[in-house]
C-alpha cells in the first residue's frame, strides 16, 4: 500500500496496543504499514498478543511485550525486545494512558489521581527513561501523548488535565536533555478521537479527530521528516481551534 512515510529498517516501540480498534492498535498498524517493525507494548498480554497476530498475518515484523509499565522493569524489558529481536530501536511512542477519574475535585478519590498520574505521566517517564540509550545510538525519536485538555482544561476533568500538563511538560524537558544526544520528543495533544469506545460514550454533536488524523501526526514526528522538530506539543483537532 502507498504510504507518505517510510520506516523500512527502522524499529518502533508503541505502548497501549491491546485492544483492538484503539488509538495505540491504529498507531503501531500504521507504522508497521509504512515499514516499521514494531514492539507492540500493552498490560493486557492476550489483547497484545492478538493484536501482534495480526500484523505477523499482514507481513509486518512484530514482537509482543506484555506487562504493567507503571513498573520500569517492564519498560525496559520492552527495549531488550527490540533489541533482542530487531538490533535496534529508532522511535518510541507513548499511548498508554487515558481518561479514568472523572467528576469534581470535591468527590474524587485521591486513589483516582494517583492513578491517573501513574497510567498517563509515570508510564511515559518510565518508557522514556529505558528507551533513551538505545534511541540515542539511532538519533531516534519519542512521541508521547498529552491531550487537548492541555489547551483547554474543563471542569469534572482536573486530574486528567494535570496528568496531561505532565506529559507536555516532561515531554519539553526531554527535548532540552537530550537534543545533545540527538534525541528528539515532542508530544501531540489529540481532541476527542473516533474510536468505538469514544463513539459509545459521546454525547449528541460530538466532534471526532479522525484516526488517520492521528497516526498521520504520529508518523510525522517519529520519522526522519521532522528531524528538526523537538519540543513541541502539537494539537490534532480536526479543525477546533
Amino acid at each position: 500500500m502507498p504510504t507518505r512515510w517510510d520506516f523500512s529498517g527502522k524499529t518502533v516501540l508503541v505502548t497501549g496496543v491491546g485492544r483492538a480498534g484503539q488509538i495505540g492498535h491504529a498507531v503501531a498498524h500504521a507504522l508497521g504499514r509504512a515499514g516499521a517493525r514494531l514492539v507492540a507494548v500493552d498490560r493486557n498480554a492476550v489483547g497484545v498478543a492478538e493484536r501482534v497476530r495480526e500484523f505477523l498475518a499482514e507481513g509486518i515484523e512484530a514482537r509482543p511485550a506484555a506487562g504493567d509499565l507503571t513498573e520500569f522493569d517492564v519498560a525496559a524489558l520492552a527495549v531488550e525486545t527490540a533489541l533482542k529481536h530487531f538490533g535496534r530501536l529508532d522511535a518510541v511512542v507513548n499511548v498508554a494512558g487515558g481518561l479514568t477519574t472523572y467528576g469534581p475535585v470535591s468527590t474524587t478519590d485521591p486513589a483516582g489521581f494517583d492513578r491517573e498520574i501513574a497510567i498517563n505521566l509515570k508510564t511515559a517517564f518510565l518508557m522514556s527513561r529505558a528507551a533513551v540509550d538505545a534511541l540515542a545510538e539511532t538519533r531516534g525519536a519519542i512521541v508521547n501523548f498529552a491531550s487537548i485538555a492541555y489547551f483547554r482544561p474543563m471542569g469534572q476533568m482536573a486530574v486528567y488535565s494535570a496528568a496531561k500538563a505532565g506529559v507536555a511538560a516532561l515531554s519539553q524537558s526531554l527535548a532540552v536533555e537530550l537534543w545533545p544526544r540527538r534525541v528528539r520528543v515532542n508530544a501531540i495533544a489529540p481532541g476527542m478521537v473516533r474510536t468505538p469506545e469514544n463513539l459509545a460514550s459521546a454525547g449528541p454533536g460530538a466532534h471526532f479527530v479522525e484516526l488517520e488524523q492521528l497516526c498521520d501526526a504520529v508518523l510525522f514526528l517519529a520519522g526522519d521528516a521532522s528531524s528538526g522538530i523537538t519540543g513541541q506539543v502539537i494539537p490534532v483537532t480536526n479543525g477546533i481551534v
